[in-house]
């Protein structure tokens, strides 16, 4: 019996849990397209905020939307358009 691989342990390439090199393309796409449209900022987001403020509610993802929005509003940075 073998022991069991955590998520975030490396993967070996070899038996059923491995990561050929296609497995892995498709993994760093996944991470990649996640990453480009924005949808691990507001996972970081919440975690961060269970840390800060356990004993509130995290928003929701159109409510921190629009928390986002208002921040910028407040603070704008310039823009080349």
């Amino acid at each position: 019996m073998t022991p069991a691989r955590s998520r975030d342990a490396p993967a070996t390439g070899r038996g059923r849990g491995g990561g050929g090199p296609v497995r892995r393309a498709v993994r760093w796409v996944h991470w990649y397209l996640r990453e480009l449209t924005g949808e691990t900022e507001y996972e970081r987001y919440c975690a961060r905020h269970r840390h800060d403020d356990p004993g509130t509610p995290v928003p929701t993802p159109r409510e921190y939307q629009r928390i986002k929005a208002a921040r910028q509003e407040a603070a704008p940075r310039s823009r080349c358009c």
